[in-house]
């Protein structure tokens, strides 16, 4: 026999953010114990997604919902990174790449409950990064649904993505990414750049601003950020760029074929 809706059910329902999970530790707050979610699911008024989380009945939740919920809920340290945020901050109309994967970032030792990595596993690539620190640079964006999500800035992401090159991302569309970046904001720059924990990034970005002209770099203090010492290879064959102490491919070298 089906459990009635209850008070405390209909109003669980009527707030639930479309698209969302719920986890336990809300649905602790909101005062329902183990023995409702049980006789819930029993009744087909909630689904269960795994220990700890809930979906509503017949409704499709995307892995920025089950996201939203990671972030609100649970508060982890976990954003939209590297590509997928300069998409969601409008500097994606230009691009080739088309993984079809979101990209996570999170400190080291950040692990997503295993109920997102089974629904959600393939649709995102989950990065642990000590590249930067956790609370620099980031924002929030709305998804189409309406709710906010942690989002890198596109000055953070930028320097996510070229972490993340050339493995993930192929080093010649990365440098026509950063040719569209024209807004960048120098303040907030400069202190990534100096944060950075990559070497390889930093001098990489600044390479490809420079070649790009972009006007943040007029504005950068270039002696406060540590380029480190020796070579750098990108690529097996390429063109070495002395100023930056970089082996890039010769596409990214003026006249450099």
């Amino acid at each position: 026999m089906k459990v009635a809706r209850t008070d405390k059910l209909r109003l669980l329902l009527d707030a639930w953010e479309p698209h969302t999970v719920a986890t336990s530790p809300h649905l602790k707050a909101l005062g329902l114990t183990a023995q409702d979610l049980q006789n819930y699911t029993a009744s087909q008024w909630l689904v269960s997604l795994g220990r700890g989380a809930f979906k509503r009945p017949m409704e499709t939740v995307t892995w920025q919902g089950a996201l939203y919920s990671v972030q609100s809920q649970l508060k982890l340290p976990v954003h939209v990174g590297a590509l997928t945020a300069l998409e969601m901050t409008g500097n994606s109309h230009y691009l080739r790449f088309g993984t079809g994967r979101a990209y996570l970032f999170s400190p080291l030792h950040v692990v997503l409950p295993a109920w997102f990595q089974t629904y959600w596993g393939e649709a995102v690539r989950h990065m642990q990064s000590k590249l930067l620190p956790k609370e620099l640079g980031l924002t929030e964006q709305q998804t189409p649904e309406g709710y906010p999500l942690t989002t890198a800035t596109p000055e953070r992401a930028i320097l996510e993505l070229l972490h993340l090159a050339p493995k993930e991302f192929d080093l010649v569309e990365a440098g026509q990414i950063v040719e569209g970046m024209t807004s960048l904001r120098p303040k907030l720059m400069q202190s990534l750049l100096e944060a950075c924990t990559s070497v390889k990034v930093r001098r990489l970005f600044l390479y490809l601003a420079e070649r790009a002209e972009l006007p943040v770099m007029r504005h950068l203090k270039m002696e406060q950020i540590d380029l480190g010492s020796g070579d750098r290879s990108l690529v097996k064959l390429g063109r070495y760029v002395p100023k930056y102490r970089l082996l890039v491919p010769r596409e990214l070298v003026s006249g450099g074929s």
